[in-house]
């Protein structure tokens, strides 16, 4: 049920078709637990798991059955029948060791595989700051498909000889394009409108669209108390661009790494302790 707050992750990660989900989150449930312990284990299970595929897909690892088998079934063993405390304890530590952080990707990018995986990320790292901002969650919005769907927008348009002071080379201007830090999510009829324009054009159609968008508009930044207050709870470098640099999308590829951290921190786990 994505609405209960309980249980979103296992939402998450059932978009992900990630079918090891269940054993796992039922492996330590015990016939004597009550309801309430039971929902703290189904959340505690399946905030680790979002948090564990989350830090695969940044740093191209694949979580296939065949992948994860093997320790799927080793987490199953380890948290059979684990009370509360043991268990939060248990996954915190796995996460703490886990090398797949995403601060091992700093450069995280779109390619040719990918494309469902960064959609996914960032209707995730969107809806984040709009509801930490005060806002109602649209996460099934940003996923859903038929004609009103949201794309993966390029904040640059494929036009190399735009920068040409910036990049030696169109492939070294792809490479950065494609970066996550210089994309966004959008609707189709957005990117089919706007997306070959220049920067300095989208950017002022922008401020009509999600948070992560409007960020770039400096109009997003005034009358915005939740926003501001988000931004300073977190201490985040959001910041607006009149134009937009190959320095500045690294900038901007610094603020998605730590909003991604923030999202899938691991610290959630303390919640259900």
């Amino acid at each position: 049920d994505f609405l209960n707050p309980d249980l979103k992750n296992v939402y998450y990660i059932s978009k992900l078709k990630f079918t090891l989900q269940y054993p796992a989150e039922l492996a330590p449930i015990k016939k004597t637990d009550n309801k309430e312990e039971i929902y703290k284990k189904l959340a505690a299970v399946s905030t680790y798991l979002d948090i564990l595929l989350a830090r695969r897909i940044w740093n191209f690892r694949s979580f296939s059955y065949s992948d994860m088998q093997f320790n799927m079934y080793s987490l199953v063993k380890e948290i059979r029948r684990k009370n509360l405390s043991d268990l939060t304890d248990a996954l915190y530590k796995k996460l703490k060791e886990d090398p797949n952080k995403f601060s091992e990707n700093p450069y995280f990018y779109l390619h040719q595989g990918n494309r469902f995986y960064i959609h996914y990320l960032l209707a995730r790292i969107t809806d984040f700051i709009e509801v930490s901002s005060g806002g109602s969650s649209k996460f099934q919005e940003y996923m859903a498909t038929g004609i009103n769907k949201y794309e993966v927008e390029h904040i640059w348009a494929r036009h190399y000889e735009r920068h040409p002071d910036e990049f030696g080379s169109e492939s070294d201007f792809e490479r950065y394009r494609n970066y996550i830090g210089g994309l966004l999510l959008l609707p189709k009829k957005f990117n089919t409108s706007y997306g070959d324009l220049t920067y300095e054009e989208k950017v002022k159609h922008y401020d009509s669209q999600n948070l992560l968008a409007r960020s770039l508009n400096s109009l997003c930044y005034e009358h915005n108390p939740g926003f501001i207050q988000f931004i300073k709870k977190y201490d985040l470098p959001f910041k607006s661009y009149e134009h937009f640099k190959k320095d500045d999308l690294e900038e901007r590829q610094r603020l998605y790494l730590k909003l991604a951290e923030l999202v899938w921190s691991p610290e959630q786990l303390k919640d259900y302790a």
